[in-house]
């Protein structure tokens, strides 16, 4: 399958979705690991679950497939499929948002290279870089995974299943809720991020609040190609590609993206997708 077809931009701009990091290990470094236990060929953006791929390899069907009928993964010889129900094609940014849920819920062991302050709470399986200091106040809750020289805290709310790359910080009075966030990346203080991903080195002002839930409880739409997709998620906030950056007191519309490298005015409500102005050049 061609990387234009599973293009997922605005994320995709600027990273091959193999080198997208899921739990900040790239999507091909997770498929490497099942080509070495396994021997399975492997189509090039499948996200494979672990539990569902030994299902399979158990199962003796020669194919698996996604529920639009395309190969995740196959073996030789053989033409018997089975249909996938949690592995999936990555498709859309949201899919991304829903791998990383999956793998960081399954961690199962604590791996702490960095610093925990006394007075911080960790509820649930946490990895973290060297170099990372979790400083006063923070509450961390569920499964969380955070990279290398990063600054979390303090008095920050940090919910599962949340990834965070290196030399990020995330910091006074934020909460952050199911999010996959890349490196060098800050969301430094009074601001509120759910159900989001968000790119390199992005920077969120003081009191940036991302919506992640419709009034009437119904699942969200998102703008792919000119026209509205069904998300599948009930919760859903935005999508952020690199380097956005948002003035203080943003309010951003859930299921909306923001392209590379894009920005906002202090107050502003970003209520459609934001996008590069188009050049006359």
């Amino acid at each position: 399958m061609s990387e234009a077809s599973n293009a997922c931009p605005p994320l995709s701009l600027r990273h091959g979705i193999g080198d997208f990091p899921i739990g900040n290990i790239p999507l091909a470094g997770h498929q490497r690991r099942w080509l070495a236990d396994t021997g399975l060929s492997i189509a090039p953006h499948a996200w494979l679950d672990a539990a569902e791929i030994t299902q399979f390899m158990a199962s003796g069907a020669a194919r698996l497939l996604d529920s639009s009928g395309q190969a995740l993964a196959w073996r030789e010889p053989g033409e018997d499929p089975v249909t996938a129900k949690t592995s999936f094609q990555i498709r859309h940014p949201w899919d991304l948002l829903r791998a990383n849920e999956l793998y960081v819920s399954q961690l199962t062991e604590n791996l702490i290279e960095g610093d925990v302050h006394p007075s911080a709470v960790i509820e649930g399986v946490i990895h973290l870089g060297a170099g990372t200091r979790i400083l006063p106040g923070v509450f961390i809750e569920g499964n969380v995974i955070i990279g290398a020289n990063c600054k979390i805290g303090p008095n920050c709310y940090i919910r599962g299943n949340t990834s965070i790359g290196d030399n990020c910080h995330i910091g006074q009075s934020v909460e952050i809720k199911n999010c996959l966030i890349l490196s060098k990346t800050n969301v430094g203080h009074l601001s509120y991020v759910g159900d989001s991903v968000l790119g390199e080195n992005v920077n969120f002002g003081a009191g940036t609040i991302v919506s992640n839930l419709r009034h009437d409880g119904k699942n969200h739409r998102s703008m792919v190609d000119g026209a509205l997709i069904d998300t599948g998620r009930r919760k859903f906030g935005c999508i952020a590609g690199d380097g956005v950056h948002t003035g203080i007191h943003t309010a951003i519309y859930p299921g909306r993206n923001l392209w590379p490298g894009t920005s906002t005015r202090p107050g502003e409500i970003v209520s459609k997708d934001l996008q590069p102005p188009i050049s006359n050049h």
